[in-house]
């Protein structure tokens, strides 16, 4: 069954630009153009983000190419993974990417993100490049945690992981946005988690902690209408989770626009740097099972995949807007197809031929900066390894 918010979003989601449909030209001849966006719903505000967004020309082809090379890059995951390349958890983000690349476009490098498990995307716009991405899930000592992480635990600067307990990083970004504040620093922390998580109790200790200090905290509930194989209807006695905060305000987005997304992330990152924390929930959709062990077609029809993708997939959506516009050409976003595809390509085969971490390295960065004589014991208690 679909997704009650999907279904609320979905009968009012086919705004585009001002200006008249298909009318495609073989030119990009403006350099930016104002498109409607679906207006949000509010808990505890007064008022929301605009329901109309300015994009350039620039931002445009950028937000493209992103989302494409996060779906090509989970199209590559998902089959070195049925080729045995990548072993253990793995779960796709396909269907979701204009949630990542939204906001990471409204927010700064020295922002601090924290998620849940479903972490390839937001690792990528996060900075890290799809070789390392790749060479993480191969095991490979390329990758941006050397391999020992896998799909669930990657970071880099202000990227706090991929966490594979569910719920857990809530707190935990409550935690960073404390820091953030305790310092004095003009940042936030956006603190992600999935529809499957949002009845767990730690999620309402961390609401009251970070109203209580209103902290610079903008929680996201990315809602994709399946906690595993449930969907919410069957999960939650509320699917309202943008006011599942109570004291908290919140905003239920449109999860499927980037452009939706983008302008509900400027409004909520001003609102918690000046007046504590936020909830966001962005209504989604994933097209994969909860992980690669799951076809996803046991509780939901084929159908109902089919249906989104053909008619409420952000990339190929946010493809014919920006072509009406005239804010580019057929052959730009052709070149850029192609460019992704040959990035994420010759990504693979190096992860595939980059070798494996040596079995001492297993025992380093435990601690940080031990002592030069510090040793780790191994399964076998006589075995003693020196840690760095």
């Amino acid at each position: 069954m679909f997704s009650l918010t999907l279904r609320q979003i979905s009968r009012n989601s086919f705004v585009g630009a001002n200006v008249s449909a298909f009318n495609v030209s073989k030119y990009s001849t403006v350099p930016e153009a104002t498109l409607d966006i679906q207006k949000c719903t509010l808990h505890k505000l007064e008022h929301g983000p605009p329901t109309q967004a300015t994009v350039t020309r620039e931002d445009a082809i950028r937000f493209y190419r992103d989302m494409r090379t996060v779906r090509r890059m989970e199209t590559m995951a998902g089959n070195l993974y049925k080729a045995k390349q990548i072993r253990g958890f793995c779960h796709l983000y396909s269907g979701q990417e204009a949630v990542c690349v939204g906001m990471e476009s409204s927010i700064t490098k020295d922002d601090a993100v924290i998620t849940a498990y479903r972490a390839h995307g937001w690792t990528y716009v996060r900075g890290v490049a799809p070789h390392a991405i790749l060479g993480e899930l191969t095991g490979r000592a390329s990758g941006c945690a050397k391999g020992k992480g896998g799909s669930m635990h990657m970071y880099t600067k202000n990227f706090y992981g991929g966490n594979g307990i569910v719920g857990a990083q809530v707190p935990l970004g409550a935690g960073i946005a404390f820091g953030l504040k305790y310092e004095n620093k003009p940042n936030i922390c956006v603190t992600l988690y999935g529809d499957g998580a949002a009845n767990q109790g730690q999620l309402f200790e961390a609401y009251n902690m970070a109203k209580l200090w209103n902290l610079p905290c903008v929680f996201v509930c990315e809602n994709n209408g399946y906690g595993m194989g449930t969907s919410v209807e069957r999960a939650s006695a509320s699917t309202d989770y943008y006011s599942r905060g109570d004291y908290i305000p919140g905003m239920r987005i449109d999860g499927m626009d980037v452009l939706a997304v983008r302008e509900a992330t400027k409004f909520a990152r001003e609102y918690a740097l000046n007046n504590g924390p936020i909830l966001i929930e962005a209504a989604t959709y994933r097209y994969h099972g909860h992980s690669m062990s799951d076809p996803g077609t046991s509780y939901r029809a084929r159908e109902e995949i089919k249906e989104m993708r053909e008619t409420r997939d952000p990339i190929t959506v946010f493809r014919r807007k920006i072509l009406e516009c005239n804010l580019v050409t057929p052959e730009e976003l052709k070149k850029v197809d192609i460019e992704v595809d040959k990035e994420i390509d010759k990504a693979a085969d190096q992860a595939k031929k980059d070798p494996e971490i040596p079995l001492g390295e297993l025992y380093n960065n435990i601690y940080i900066h031990p002592d030069p004589d510090y040793t780790v014991r191994g399964c076998d208690p006589s075995i003693r390894v020196i840690s760095h």
